[in-house]
């Protein structure tokens, strides 16, 4: 990471906005001889004191829910809109290009959920993107197939203990050179 104080956004209500508006993440960590890694959507929230927490559900039995079982550290990988920036479109383009980026590491431990907790994270993460309206509304699957996906899934929450950013937008850059990256 590019870890420069002008790349980093220290504002959490923006961090947390950025999150929940790519809440589609990579989860990563620690297999038998590579890192292994997962995509999937999160629910992204905030307690009353602050506390991140991450939560969703994977399915059981791959390489990544095998892995979390035997060590349960975590690192979630938000990323946002990018873009390659062309020294041309500086004032001085005698220099290198560069790409512009957001990005959120998450640091933390995951913890599975029980049965109840994996059945509510599946309802939540399809409700998110469904609606209850939708004809794929989890009240409106069969109980048969929902049972089956429960089981075969299983819920996880995620709470964060540490967070990196960074919001690579060249900020660095004099004013004129930020108006023709724009």
């Amino acid at each position: 990471m590019y870890k420069f104080p002008y790349y980093t956004e220290e504002d959490l209500a923006k961090v947390i906005a950025f999150m929940k508006k790519n809440s589609f993440a990579t989860l990563t960590g620690f297999g038998e001889q590579y890192p292994v890694a997962t995509h999937i959507p999160l629910e992204i929230e905030v307690q009353e004191d602050g506390q991140l927490f991450l939560s969703g559900h994977m399915m059981k039995k791959t390489d990544h829910h095998l892995a979390f079982e035997k060590n349960n550290n975590v690192l979630v990988i938000v990323n946002g809109q990018h873009t390659h920036i062309s020294a041309s479109w500086y004032t001085n383009p005698v220099m290198g290009s560069t790409w512009n980026y957001m990005v959120v590491h998450a640091k933390g431990q995951l913890k599975f959920k029980d049965e109840q907790g994996t059945y509510n994270a599946v309802r939540d993460i399809t409700n998110k993107y469904e609606g209850r309206e939708s004809a794929a509304a989890f009240d409106k699957l069969p109980a048969a197939y929902v049972e089956q996906m429960v089981n075969e899934n299983v819920g996880f929450n995620i709470e964060v203990e540490k967070f990196d950013t960074v919001f690579k937008i060249r900020q660095n850059r004099e004013v004129e050179s930020q108006k023709t990256i724009i």
